[in-house]
């Protein structure tokens, strides 16, 4: 039964985290801990292991696309490796139900801003891959719709990739989540990424972030692998059919619908701790 739920579970989590380059933590704790039973520290720890592998095969799929910007991504995610540590280590004083509640706070924080986001935004799908144009879309001058990443990233740019990077590292590890919850409103509202190339390069932080966290976890975090393995496997499987979803969506509808999904999450997470388990 165990094996079938965590199956399950991992289908429709790395769907979402292939579709909208997060969601995958945000669903995979509570569903650890309200659906298979495990503590919720013990769930921040699986979270890493899933979350993160099933992002480095998202990350492929979108990199295929030209929806990762790189000179964005790798310095976001190297900035947060640290800070992934010392989150983690802050997470073995804090009481799971506090854990839990604050969790819900910062995902009701993230959809606010994206929903706010999405309605000022046009709609339209991002054409760029690492700054550079591509398509038809670049022909008939839908440059003006988005940003494209320039070749060499301002001083002002970059103190924002690393401050933004040391807060989401440090919530990676704290809460034990990929950090695409709050990676893909940082990279939209805060460095003025389009969704898209928001979604596809957000996993590749999540990938880097994860490691770190899991690297800090490794000597004397508990696995339960019969029920880490499936969940991983089916999620890995489920990310490429996500990332398939997401070439279809214009980019507002990801952004409302992972807005709504985080607020959903949320509502239930803090329902859920304040009611008791």
């Amino acid at each position: 039964m165990t094996l079938l739920a965590a199956t399950g579970l991992g289908l429709l989590i790395g769907a979402v985290l292939g579709a909208l380059g997060g969601g995958g933590a945000i669903l995979t704790v509570p569903a650890l801990v309200y659906l298979l039973g495990q503590e919720p520290r013990d769930a921040t720890t699986s979270s890493v292991i899933i979350v993160g592998l099933t992002a480095v095969v998202g990350a492929v799929g979108h990199a295929r696309s030209g929806h990762v910007r790189w000179r964005t991504g790798l310095p976001f995610g190297v900035t947060g490796f640290t800070a992934a540590i010392a989150g983690t280590a802050a997470n073995q004083y804090v009481k799971p139900h506090i854990l839990l509640l604050g969790f819900a706070a910062l995902m009701t924080i993230a959809a606010i801003g994206m929903l706010a986001h999405a309605h000022h935004a046009p709609s339209h799908h991002d054409t760029y891959g690492d700054g550079l144009a591509t398509g038809s879309t670049a022909r008939t001058g839908a440059a003006q719709l988005t940003r494209p990443e320039p070749a060499r990233p301002g001083t002002g740019i970059a103190m924002k990739v690393a401050v933004v990077g040391l807060l989401v590292g440090f919530l990676t590890g704290f809460f034990g989540a990929g950090g695409g919850f709050v990676i893909v409103p940082a990279l939209m509202l805060v460095l003025g990424l389009p969704m898209p190339t928001a979604v596809g390069t957000s996993l590749l932080i999540i990938a880097i972030n994860s490691a770190a966290s899991l690297a800090t976890r490794a000597g004397h975090a508990h696995f339960e692998w019969p029920i880490i393995l499936p969940f991983t496997i089916a999620a890995m499987a489920a990310s490429l059919a996500g990332k398939k979803i997401a070439d279809r969506l214009p980019g507002t509808v990801s952004t409302r619908a992972f807005a709504v999904l985080i607020l959903a999450v949320a509502a239930y997470t803090a329902a859920r701790t304040l009611l008791g388990r």
